[in-house]
């Protein structure tokens, strides 16, 4: 797994045997088991790693007013309950939220309101939720709706 995997060495002084795994795909899926051995002592953890899965159907950026499809998926074992889909426009307020079952949602005319933090939520059957973040990025025009551009006569104009 080298070099998206390293040890916190500068931690484990203080009992820290932190690993981290940068970026985390999802074959790292499974479970992880630590040995630390001190003197004559040996102490050890298991810990599972579970991936949660965004997917954009076209990729990351979206082309204004095209399909959007926004998946989402784990590899939690439980049913899937609900899947909400919370839109951010702003930091810390909710604009719109959408839940369902499947874990696909739907923008047939994505447009630049669109554009920022959305967070996928999967509730399950074991009553386990996963969340994860998400940046959605649009490429298209945010002002006027019949903009009219002045340039001077001999100049280029973008």
């Amino acid at each position: 797994m080298k070099p998206r995997v390293s040890l916190q060495d500068s931690t484990l002084r203080n009992g820290n045997f932190s690993l981290r795994i940068v970026p985390v795909r999802s074959e790292d899926i499974g479970l992880y088991e630590a040995q630390v051995k001190y003197k004559t002592e040996v102490h050890s953890c298991h810990v599972e790693l579970g991936v949660i899965t965004v997917t954009l159907i076209p990729p990351n950026p979206v082309i204004e007013n095209e399909l959007l499809l926004m998946s989402c998926n784990s590899s939690h074992q439980a049913s899937l309950v609900e899947t909400c889909w919370f839109h951010n426009k702003h930091l810390g307020l909710t604009s719109r939220t959408f839940c369902f079952l499947s874990g696909t949602l739907s923008i047939f005319h994505p447009t630049m309101s669109d554009v920022g933090s959305w967070h996928c939520q999967l509730r399950y059957s074991d009553k386990e939720i996963i969340s994860a973040p998400f940046t959605l990025q649009i490429l298209g025009f945010d002002g006027p709706t019949n903009p009219v551009v002045y340039a001077a006569a001999g100049s280029a104009a973008d």
